[in-house]
C-alpha cells in the first residue's frame, strides 16, 4: 500500500510516493540493453546479412563461402588444434613488438616534446620514418637480422612506435599553456610539472596512439608473418590463397576482426581506468 503527500505539503508540484517504510519510493526506470551488446549489434548485422545473402543465393558460394561452411572450416582446425597453434603464434609476436614499440615510441615522444633540441634532433628522422612503409623494409631486415624471430618482432615494433610517437608528441605539445604557467606560478618544478600537468594532459592523446598502434601491429603481421614462417594468422592466410581456400581466407578475415574489437575494448578499457577525471562529450 502506498502514501500520497497532499499537495499543500509536498515539496514540488507532483506528488511523492512513500513506501510503507516512511521512505520516498524511487520510480522504476526502464531497463536498457548494455553497452557492450549495443557495440556489437554492428558487427552481428554484417553476419546476418551475409547470412541472408548466402541463403538467397546471392553470394557465389564457391568464391565467398557461407557462414556454415567457414564455421565448419573454424571447428576442424580447432579440433586438430592447428588453429590455436597459429593464432597464440601470432598473439606472441605482436605482444612483443607492441610491448617494445609502445616504450620506445613513448621515450622517443617525451624526449621530443619537451625540449626544442629534442624535436630538432628526433621529430624530422620520425617524420621520414613515418613515410617509409613497412612492407619497403622487409627485405632489408631480413638481410641485416636473418629469418628468425627478430625482424618480424621489430617490424611489428617499428609500426606501432612510429603511431605512439606521432599521437604522444601531439598531445605533449597541445598541452593548454596556461595550465603550465599556472603550475610554474605556483613554484612547481620541471620534474613536478612534467609529472602532474604535461604527462596527464598527454595521457588521452597516447591512448588514441594506442588504439591506433594496435590496429598497425596487426597490419605490420600481414607483411612480418612472410618471412620463412610456418606459424601464424598471415601464414594460414598465404596458404590459403596459394590453395584457393575461400572458407579458410574468410575465417581468417573474421579472426582479424575479432582480435581487432578485442583490441578497441582493451584500449577502451584504459580509457575508462586512466581517464576517469575527463569528463567530456559522449554523444546524445
Amino acid at each position: 500500500m502506498t502514501l500520497v503527500l497532499d499537495k499543500s505539503t509536498a515539496p514540488t508540484a507532483e506528488p511523492a510516493l512513500l513506501d510503507l517504510a516512511g521512505g520516498p519510493r524511487r520510480r522504476a526506470r526502464p531497463r536498457r540493453v548494455p553497452r557492450w551488446l549495443r557495440a556489437l549489434s554492428g558487427p552481428a548485422l554484417l553476419i546476418a546479412l551475409w547470412w541472408l545473402a548466402s541463403a538467397a543465393g546471392l553470394l557465389d558460394p564457391q568464391l565467398f563461402p557461407p557462414p556454415a561452411a567457414v564455421a565448419a572450416t573454424a571447428a576442424r582446425l580447432v579440433a586438430d588444434g592447428e588453429l590455436q597453434t597459429h593464432v597464440w603464434a601470432s598473439v606472441w609476436r605482436v605482444s612483443q613488438g607492441t610491448a617494445y614499440g609502445t616504450v620506445g615510441g613513448a621515450v622517443v615522444a617525451v624526449l621530443a616534446g619537451l625540449s626544442r633540441v629534442g624535436e630538432d634532433l628526433i621529430d624530422s628522422t620520425m617524420q621520414v620514418a613515418k613515410a617509409v612503409p613497412n612492407f619497403a623494409l622487409t627485405p632489408l631486415l631480413i638481410m641485416w637480422m636473418g629469418i628468425d624471430e627478430g625482424p618480424k618482432v621489430l617490424l611489428i615494433a617499428l609500426g606501432v612506435g612510429i603511431a605512439i610517437y606521432i599521437n604522444t608528441y601531439s598531445a605533449i605539445r597541445g598541452v593548454d599553456a596556461h595550465l603550465v604557467e599556472a603550475a610554474s606560478t605556483l613554484g612547481a618544478g620541471r620534474s613536478a610539472m612534467v609529472l602532474h600537468v604535461i604527462l596527464p594532459g598527454a595521457l588521452p592523446g597516447f591512448l588514441v596512439g594506442l588504439r591506433l598502434a594496435l590496429s598497425s601491429a596487426w597490419l605490420s603481421l600481414i607483411f612480418a608473418e612472410t618471412i620463412n614462417t610456418t606459424e601464424g594468422i598471415g601464414f594460414l592466410m598465404s596458404r590459403a590463397q596459394t590453395l584457393l581456400q575461400f572458407d579458410l581466407s574468410v575465417l581468417v578475415l573474421l579472426l582479424y576482426a575479432v582480435i581487432g574489437l578485442l583490441s578497441y575494448a582493451l584500449v577502451r578499457f584504459l580509457e575508462r581506468r586512466l581517464l576517469g577525471w575527463r569528463h567530456g562529450f559522449e554523444g546524445v
